[in-house]
């Protein structure tokens, strides 16, 4: 891949907690070589409180997110994706729209923070969790030599991130 700029779309079911932390993540780190999206196969509507709660804290923007359908990335005029990540292991075995331009793809599966019972504390560990995971992927990502890499090297080192 040889341009300087990519699209990136992380998709999870409910595109309430996972999906926006990924997207909120890689804006930030990706200095302008990414643009990431969130979106879900069956959005709550709402993005998970504790999420946003975490994202304020660490000096996140979160004026624009919201919880909305994949189906909004799979038209004609939506941006063109470069890359499409799953975070949750439902929305990865679930049947994806086709994406325009045959993005590459990667399952990076992350526990659910929203499913988690039990006191708020435990709560927001488990978002402090999901998103560690998130960003030490993203991390290594944004540090990939994207242009160096063929294909097929480049999506074996995508399959390894969501391993790691």
């Amino acid at each position: 891949m040889t341009q300087d700029h990519f699209n990136v779309l992380f998709l999870c079911t409910g595109n309430s907690a996972r999906s926006i932390l990924a997207e909120s993540c890689l804006n930030r780190e990706g200095r302008g070589r990414f643009t990431a999206y969130s979106a879900g196969s069956h959005p709550k509507g709402e993005v998970h409180p504790m999420a946003i709660e975490l994202l304020k804290r660490a000096n996140y923007d979160t004026s624009g997110l919201r919880s909305k359908s994949w189906e909004e990335f799979a038209v004609p005029c939506a941006p063109k994706m470069d890359f499409v990540f799953t975070v949750c292991d439902a929305a990865a075995a679930e049947a994806c729209p086709v994406w325009p331009g045959q993005p590459m793809t990667a399952h990076w599966g992350v526990p659910d923070p929203a499913a988690v019972e039990g006191s708020d504390t435990e709560k927001a560990l488990a978002f402090a969790d999901a998103y560690r995971m998130l960003n030490n992927r993203i991390s290594i990502f944004v540090n990939l030599p994207i242009a160096s890499l063929d294909r097929l090297a480049l999506q074996k080192r995508l399959t390894d991130i969501g391993q790691a």
